[in-house]
């Protein structure tokens, strides 16, 4: 399992179109993602659930990848949070 903490930096915080960009990476990684925001805690792959959690510029989560390839997933979700949040 590997874990990390992000601070969005998006004005918005986790809008529609980067909400949905993110669903679609993890649902192409063969790790498991899930985002926590305080005690709330959402599978990456539900847009919805990921949209309902309200999460706002400012705001830190922490993202969990779990499975096979681990690192690579992480690497991944690292840069997409980067570049777009």
């Amino acid at each position: 399992m590997k874990e990390f903490n992000y601070t969005i930096k998006d004005a918005v915080g986790i809008h529609a179109r980067p909400a949905g960009q993110l669903v679609k990476l993890a649902k192409g990684l063969g790790s498991t993602i899930t985002i926590t925001k305080s005690d709330r805690t959402v599978n990456a792959t539900q847009l919805m659930k990921l949209m309902g959690m309200g999460i706002k510029c400012g705001d830190t989560v922490t993202i969990r990848v779990e499975g096979g390839d681990e690192e690579a997933s992480e690497n991944a979700i690292k840069e997409f949070m980067e570049a777009n949040l």
